[in-house]
């Protein structure tokens, strides 16, 4: 069992964000979804309507994490990064080409390393 699972907060595209994020990835996978019921909607600050995604579990090369539809309070942003290691250029250029909010590593045969920061936002995050 995972010790420790990365809550990622949306306003309201936790769900948006899983499904991106596992087509990318091709070990990876969306698990739970759970949705705002009656009571919870009724109760929170971020007025969801009944039925939309609260969280959205997902997992990514082994690595599960949890988004989270928290709404507007707090913003996505950079303050947390996650490193992508590649092995070859191609998969450097692969998840740079797919605007990740994150960093990739490329380790060469060669046992030297270039890194790459792609520090944009993907439009679907945003």
């Amino acid at each position: 069992m995972q010790k420790i699972t990365p809550f990622l907060w949306f306003d309201n595209q936790a769900e948006e964000a899983a499904k991106f994020y596992t087509s990318i990835f091709k070990n990876s996978k969306v698990g739970k979804i759970l949705r705002y019921g009656e009571e919870v909607a009724k109760t929170s600050q971020s007025n969801r309507p009944v039925g939309s995604v609260l969280t959205i579990e997902f997992e990514i090369e082994g690595q599960k994490f949890v988004a989270l539809n928290g709404g507007p309070l707090f913003k996505f942003n950079e303050s947390v990064s996650f490193v992508v290691n590649c092995e070859t250029q191609e998969e450097v250029d692969y998840f740079g080409g797919n605007s990740l909010p994150m960093a990739v590593r490329n380790r060469s045969a060669a046992g030297s390393r270039t890194n790459s920061v792609f520090r944009g936002k993907s439009p679907q995050l945003c």
